[in-house]
């Protein structure tokens, strides 16, 4: 039987049969114009379908890439057939016989690109002009092999690859073959062997080797100066820069590993020459960016260079000094001869590098300093320590080597503040000698291990001068507080965390802290961190004057308390959205904090719950903070129910009723008042009060006679919210009466599950999904429409 399909489906399917014949038909209308275009001599279209014509291809490789590539194949393969006659075949002829096929060869190979060029034919000239210095390089082997064995092959290598060099630099500069490209980059490659090959037959030594490598690139880089754009220059470049980098490597591990004023002054002598190389390239460069890069390398060879004189004579601690001071003399030494500007800005990296390598050594000392205290963390008010090493590295090891770090971050501070004059850059610079300073100052007490009072007194001023120049700093200046702040911050934790070594030093320590804090919270440059920073000081001094006293801690939860309250007295005058929220919030996390150290005590949790409901209280007071009134009435309830269970009350319905009817009246009245009021409002403290304790009565309670009027409440307290279309006494009622009736199933699942087998559950897990996702999208449905009817409850 023929199918027909639904009137809808036969529609899309004509529709997309007539997309087709139009994508077919503008198809070959184009073939045919194209057709039409390169076949203007028929007057006629061709009946021949389009098909049958092949489409044109283009070539796959140019004319001069074919002839090019056939040339390299020739020359590579009389390269190979005449290295295969020198190994193979030179031992079959006679002396003269051998001196007759070199010699003729050789000179063919030679000759044979005059005429060629004459004709013309450049690229097949220069292929037998690579063949020919390929045969040049056989005939100086040859010429070894025969007759010159008794020479020290490395001495003949490097003259001649000297020989060959001066033989392909005249044969690349004769009239007829100047314009061939080969001869004289071959020739500069060559070059490059000669001096380092002597050097090395003349077993003239590390020295001798690197000062060869240094004058062989400083000779590409004359050449590189001098040579126009192209082959040569390209060449010469390469051999200027992997020569010159293999002799600076080589110059600077003999400048670090001399063992006297001697070696180190003979290695000095080869990177000032590097040096000097680098800063002609500079000068006469013709690209600044290669001028900068080479004028940065002129400035590291000469600090290094002299570096290396001092260094077998100086202790540890003070090589990277004596080096920082090379490089801020180079600075200085920069602003008094004037120089091209990409040159002046190279040695200006330079020095900056050096500091900057000199301030990575440096730090870890610092960072000691501000971390090595918390490991007092594991074992506070153990007692006094001995000095102020001892007090910062309680669990790290002493870095002895970095006894001069404080003299190089306050060199480098300086340089900072001094030298960095550009509108641009100089709230930068200004920050980082802040910072530096900073390090510096934290680093010296360390250093000359004064006593672990000392320390503290020092951090401690260090902390009020930041805080008083993060008050007093002008934003153009110095880019704002924000640095000052941070720093002090940083101290005053560190701080925090070395006065764990002594109890009175706890104390004193987090009682300064507080009230520096507590001060800088006064202006309005610094209260947004201030005020966070003095609540959870004062939070820390709260758990440390308790514990110090003896006390439990459910009564150090009183005092902690204090936080709390000042934290929301504060509030009320704080102008700022801002510091309003983060005070708000640290005097919350002080709250939870007392709350959780008064836990272990019903009776102190349930003044806490009191206390902490009060301020919460207080706090709604406001206009804008009407909220913390939820906050306020859960922790009324809470204390009420902890203070009960404390009393060991088994019936709270005595006294959460009579709290709960007065509730729900007044909810009643407000929302008679005002309609628009939320029943969790109106309705929902009344009814937690009692609902949830009963609850928690009835999960704990052996008979039946309070889960199941607790399920009889709820279910009418349901009902209500459903009849009144009121959320919180729907969702109230009815998470509660869930609630109470598994726990009164709760026996008989219990049995159930003793009976069934164990592969059970997995199957009933297995079918409730299966049935979930085979109504899937009815069951998202079903779950958007009770979500609607909950929305437009109140």
């Amino acid at each position: 039987m023929t199918h027909v399909p639904p009137p809808a489906e036969e529609l899309r399917l004509i529709d997309t049969e007539l997309w087709q014949l139009d994508a077919r038909r503008t198809q070959l209308l184009a073939r045919r114009t194209w057709l039409v275009a390169h076949l203007p001599s028929l007057s006629q279209p061709s009946p021949v379908p389009p098909t049958a014509l092949p489409a044109p291809h283009g070539a796959e490789a140019t004319a001069p890439r074919v002839q090019n590539v056939l040339l390299l194949l020739g020359g590579l393969l009389l390269t190979i057939a005449a290295i295969a006659f020198t190994l193979v075949s030179w031992g079959h002829l006679g002396i003269a016989g051998r001196s007759l096929v070199l010699g003729a060869v050789t000179v063919a190979a030679l000759a044979a690109p005059l005429p060629l060029l004459g004709r013309g034919l450049r690229s097949t000239a220069e292929a037998l002009a690579g063949l020919a210095l390929a045969l040049t390089v056989l005939d100086a082997y040859a010429l070894h092999a025969v007759a010159l064995t008794g020479v020290d092959a490395t001495g003949y290598a490097a003259g001649a690859s000297a020989v060959l060099a001066a033989v392909w630099t005249g044969y690349g500069r004769l009239p007829r073959t100047s314009t061939l490209r080969l001869p004289l980059p071959a020739a500069l490659t060559a070059a490059q062997l000669p001096l380092l090959l002597g050097a090395v037959a003349a077993d003239a030594g590390r020295y001798g080797i690197t000062g060869a490598l240094l004058v062989t690139a400083a000779c590409d880089t004359a050449v590189a100066l001098r040579a126009p754009a192209g082959p040569v220059r390209i060449t010469a470049t390469v051999g200027a820069y992997g020569m010159g980098a293999w002799g600076v490597l080589g110059a600077a591990w003999l400048s670090w590993t001399a063992d006297g004023p001697g070696a180190g002054a003979l290695a000095a002598g080869l990177l000032f020459f590097a040096a000097g190389t680098a800063l002609a390239a500079a000068w006469r460069g013709r690209a600044a960016a290669h001028a900068v890069g080479l004028s940065v390398a002129v400035g590291l060879l000469a600090v290094a260079a002299l570096g290396g004189i001092v260094h077998p004579v100086l202790p540890v601690p003070w090589l990277v000094p004596a080096h920082l001071v090379l490089g801020i003399t180079l600075l200085a030494a920069i602003r008094v001869v004037r120089l091209p500007e990409p040159v002046r800005r190279g040695l200006v990296l330079a020095s900056a590098a050096v500091q900057g390598l000199s301030v990575l050594w440096a730090l870890p000392l610092p960072a000691l300093t501000l971390l090595g205290p918390a490991g007092w963390t594991a074992r506070i008010w153990s007692g006094t320590p001995g000095g102020a090493r001892e007090a910062v590295s309680a669990d790290a090891p002493w870095l002895s080597q970095l006894l001069t770090a404080p003299l190089v971050l306050a060199a480098v501070a300086a340089v900072l503040a001094l030298a960095v004059r550009a509108t641009t850059w100089r709230p930068r610079a200004l920050t980082g000698a802040l910072a530096l300073g900073w390090s510096a100052l934290m680093a010296i007490p360390v250093v000359l291990d004064v006593p672990y009072p000392a320390v503290l007194v020092v951090e401690l001023l260090a902390t009020a001068a930041l805080l008083a120049a993060g008050s007093w700093s002008r934003v153009a200046e110095s880019g704002g507080p924000l640095p000052a702040l941070v720093l002090a911050l940083v101290t005053s934790a560190s701080l925090a965390f070395l006065s764990l070594a002594t109890r009175s030093a706890t104390v004193g320590v987090l009682t300064a802290l507080t009230v520096l804090f507590g001060a800088a919270s006064l202006g309005q440059r610094l209260v947004t961190v201030a005020v966070p920073a003095a609540l959870g000081y004062g939070t820390a001094l709260a758990c440390a004057v308790g514990t110090a006293a003896g006390w439990a801690p459910e009564h150090t939860a009183l005092l902690v308390l204090v936080v709390p309250a000042v934290a929301a007295l504060f509030a009320v005058r704080a102008t700022d959205a801002r510091t309003t929220v983060v005070t708000e919030v640290t005097g919350a996390a002080a709250g939870l904090l007392a709350i959780g150290l008064a836990v272990g005590d019903p009776a102190m949790l349930s003044l806490t719950l009191s206390l902490s409901a009060v301020i919460a209280a207080g706090t709604a007071v406001r206009a804008d903070r009407r909220p913390a009134a939820y906050a306020a009435t859960a922790l009324f309830a809470l204390a009420a129910w902890v203070r009960l269970a404390a009393w060991g009350v088994t019936a709270p319905e005595a006294y959460t009723v009579p709290a709960s009817l007065p509730a729900l009246l007044i909810g009643a009245l407000r929302r008679r008042r005002d309609p628009r009021v939320s029943s969790w409002v109106a309705y929902g403290p009344g009814l937690a009060a009692t609902l949830l304790p009963s609850l928690a009565a009835a999960w704990t309670d052996a008979h039946a006679t309070r889960p199941w009027l607790l399920g009889a409440a709820a279910l009418l307290v349901t009902l209500a919210g459903a009849r009144h279309q009121l959320r919180a006494p729907l969702l109230l009622g009815g998470g509660v009466l869930v609630l109470d009736a598994l726990h009164e199933l709760a026996p008989y699942l219990v049995q159930i599950a003793g009976f069934l087998p164990r592969w059970a559950p997995p199957a009933l897990a297995g079918l409730l999904l299966l049935a979930v996702g085979a109504t899937y999208e009815r069951r998202l449905r079903d779950v958007r429409r009770v979500r609607d009817v909950l929305g437009r409850m109140s």
